[in-house]
């Protein structure tokens, strides 16, 4: 198998793991871990890179979501809606969580809850989890 490592330049891989944590945390299925790590394997020395865009990454799919629920009209019904209205924004520090992850982020939005606030605790949620990914990788 040839070896295609010297293809994936540091400034390609970068891009590639915006791109991938971005659709990962829209409705889009997406494993943004995997890039990551793969990242992180051809270039060690990006690792705050890595984690920091991945994250950003993370977070704005994730306000894509938080957007589409605004958007929904207060007649639908979604899921999490009770989970979001009990506990608020802190409840998002779980929207890197699988399966109810999106959920969150568009009961959020559906909720009209602040939407500064709701990043901020995307955001720290989803940089928690890539940090302790990238450690482990």
């Amino acid at each position: 198998m040839p070896d295609l490592s010297g293809f994936f330049s540091s400034d390609l891989s970068l891009w590639g793991l915006f791109l991938s944590s971005f659709l990962g945390a829209t409705l889009l299925p997406g494993g943004s871990e995997v890039v990551l790590v793969g990242v992180l394997k051809l270039h060690p020395e990006l690792f705050w890179s890595a984690v920091l865009l991945g994250t950003l990454g993370n977070t704005l799919g994730a306000m894509v979501s938080f957007g589409m629920g605004w958007m929904l009209p207060m007649t639908q019904r979604l899921r999490h809606v009770d989970n979001v209205r009990r506990y608020g924004t802190p409840v998002l520090l779980l929207a890197w969580a699988p399966l109810i992850g999106d959920a969150l982020c568009m009961a959020a939005g559906w909720l009209r809850l602040n939407p500064w606030h709701a990043m901020l605790f995307m955001a720290l949620g989803k940089f928690s989890r890539y940090l302790l990914i990238a450690l482990a990788a």
